[in-house]
């Protein structure tokens, strides 16, 4: 048996307007917000890397023009200390210095302004060996007051919160090897300053641009929303109007044919001796019985499902409708085989409802058998007695794939004297009270529907 597809709920409508607003609102701000993100970095690096570039075009055109210092880098003292003295004090003026360490390739520091860090080895450390490698490494770095940075950082001369760090590798002039590295800390204010400045331009700018978009397709959305439930509206008329229509339709077309057994009957009354005038009557009787149902069925199907569930037994709404069609399935010849046996939970529904979609379905079985055939109805509870399945089944002539298809669609029938409404107000009525319906059949083998209903 098939699992309950869920409780009952009721169905509401899709708020276009609600929706975009939540769901656009966080999407075009994430986004914005990304794309400021994005922007803001991409040009901090950008001009870092400039100002990287700048400092090791301006370090090697020292190397160049001074021996001394390519000297000192190879073997690690210069012929000319004085000469050695001034390039590193054109190194350590430079604008916005806080500190210059000069390393050899033993990574050992050679020169420092901080002349406490000379001689001094500091490791691991991932920027040194790139520059070693002849790599130009720049990136903004936060001082830690604390001293729980990297240890080359501690005691910087002018402490400031924020600076550059570059380390510049320093490649012979002749060969082009990297023979050493200089590493740089600068607080570069006007760069600094220029890149606040350009990061709450950047801001600014993602959230207009982000708002400028949210408040156009708000606007869209907004129109789009109206349009649609105008048209919805409108649709819902016409379809009104295009059932109203075809219900006539059916009515007219279907009363014709009980108004005229009436007229008949009613003649032959008049004429015929007892015996024929009790037959008559009873076909005046079973007509209007028919016309009645229909017209039960149209109203039914018309009317509003808004009752709450209650449980409802199903066994005795079973009995009772095979005592109904006792006298017709005795008529056509017509075996009844129900099948309820053990302990049953009540479900959740109308009972006057489900009796209509018990009547409806029987009634369906019975028209669709000649003779000798046999209805099966039977009602069964799943094992963890959370849904209960009933199944009416019949001996008659089947469905083709095609009609299978169509098969519970409003006014589609596949019988000549139906409205076709009945298994489509089942349906209706089941998926209600938070059920579901599957109909299988083959031509020449007969028709089951089965009813899955949640217990109560």
């Amino acid at each position: 048996m098939n699992k309950p597809r869920g409780a009952m709920s009721t169905v509401r409508s899709f708020n276009l307007s609600r929706w975009f607003a939540i769901v656009g609102l966080v999407s075009i701000a994430t986004i914005s917000g990304i794309a400021g993100w994005a922007m803001s970095r991409f040009v901090t690096e950008e001009m870092l890397q400039q100002e990287g570039e700048l400092t090791q075009q301006f370090v090697q055109t020292l190397v160049q023009t001074e021996r001394s210092l390519q000297t000192y880098f190879a073997y690690g003292q210069a012929e000319d200390s004085l000469e050695l003295e001034l390039a590193m004090s054109h190194i350590s003026r430079m604008q916005d210095m806080l500190r210059a360490n000069v390393y050899n390739r033993e990574q050992r520091v050679i020169w420092s302004s901080d002349r406490s860090l000379e001689g001094k080895t500091f490791g691991p450390n991932e920027e040194l060996d790139e520059a070693l490698a002849g790599m130009l490494v720049v990136h903004a770095d936060v001082h830690d007051e604390h001293g729980s940075g990297k240890s080359e950082h501690r005691n910087l001369e002018k402490v400031a919160n924020l600076f550059v760090e570059i380390y510049v590798p320093v490649r012979a002039p002749e060969t082009g090897d990297v023979i050493g590295a200089i590493e740089f800390y600068k607080n570069p204010q006007p760069l600094f300053h220029a890149l606040e400045r350009m990061n709450t331009y950047v801001a600014l700018g993602a959230a207009i641009a982000g708002g400028f978009l949210y408040l156009a397709l708000a606007w869209l959305v907004r129109r789009a929303d109206l349009t649609m439930r105008q048209q919805e509206r409108r649709l819902i008329d016409a379809e009104t109007l295009a059932v109203i229509g075809e219900m006539s339709s059916a009515v007219a077309h279907g009363i014709r044919n009980p108004l005229a057994s009436i007229r008949s009957s009613a003649e032959l009354i008049q004429v015929a001796d007892l015996d024929v005038a009790r037959e008559a009557g009873g076909d005046i009787v079973a007509a209007s019985d028919r016309l009645e149902a229909w017209v039960r069925e149209l109203l039914s199907f018309s009317r509003p499902l808004d009752e709450e569930p209650q449980p409802v037994a199903l066994r005795p709404l079973v009995e009772r409708c095979i005592e109904e069609f006792a006298r017709d399935m005795e008529r056509r010849r017509i075996a009844c085989r129900p099948d309820m046996r053990g302990a049953l939970p009540e479900v959740r529904g109308d009972g006057l409802l489900l009796g209509q979609v018990l009547h409806s379905l029987v009634a369906n079985a019975i028209e669709a058998m000649n003779a000798d055939g046999v209805l099966s109805l039977s009602v069964t509870a799943s094992q963890d007695r959370q849904e209960v399945m009933l199944t009416v089944g019949d001996t008659g002539p089947g469905m083709s794939p095609e009609q299978l298809k169509n098969v519970g669609k409003p006014f589609y029938t596949t019988k000549t004297r139906g409205l076709g409404v009945g298994l489509s107000q089942v349906r209706r009525i089941i998926e209600r009270y938070g059920g579901h319906i599957d109909i299988m059949s083959e031509q020449g083998k007969g028709t089951e529907v089965r009813l899955y209903l949640p217990a109560a």
